[in-house]
């Protein structure tokens, strides 16, 4: 699903969260993009303590790639279990249910149609989205990311 050129721009899962929490600032794109250039970034007091200095590398080194990881999306190399959690988290201001049992692994959350529209574009190969069941008056369905069947 997602858009043509999402795929086209990758990003590490670490880079993703850090450029997701910024985003989570509010401020333009265009206003993204120039502090993360000239360096002006919040200290991050979250529980990820993010110092950015990843993404001030990558803005520097690669200017074009992105601008457009912020501006049309990206997708995430590799993701791990714990990772997909954390994207929720700071992307939806939503704590997933994730399990961890082995052979079973899953992060489980209640989304809107466009919420997992936008995580399965960002989801890395190897990993699906599915419903799980339709649900309640707020427009949220139960979805289960987990690993692909081969």
């Amino acid at each position: 699903m997602g858009i043509g050129t999402e795929s086209e721009v990758k990003l590490s899962q670490w880079d993703a969260l850090s450029l997701e929490s910024l985003k989570a600032q509010g401020w333009s794109d265009e206003d993204l993009i120039s502090r993360v250039h000239g360096g002006h970034l919040p200290k991050d007091e979250s529980k990820f303590k993010f110092d950015y200095a990843g993404l001030i590398a990558l803005a520097a080194e690669q200017a074009d790639f992105f601008a457009q990881a912020v501006r049309e999306g990206y997708q995430i190399k590799y993701n791990t279990i714990r990772g997909i959690h954390s994207w929720i988290l700071i992307v939806f201001g939503q704590e997933a249910e994730l399990v961890l049992e082995s052979g079973a692994e899953a992060v489980i959350s209640s989304l809107s149609t466009e919420e997992a529209h936008r995580l399965e574009s960002v989801l890395s190969f190897g990993w699906t989205l599915n419903l799980q069941e339709e649900s309640a008056a707020n427009g949220k369905h139960t979805y289960k990311v987990v690993p692909a069947q081969s």
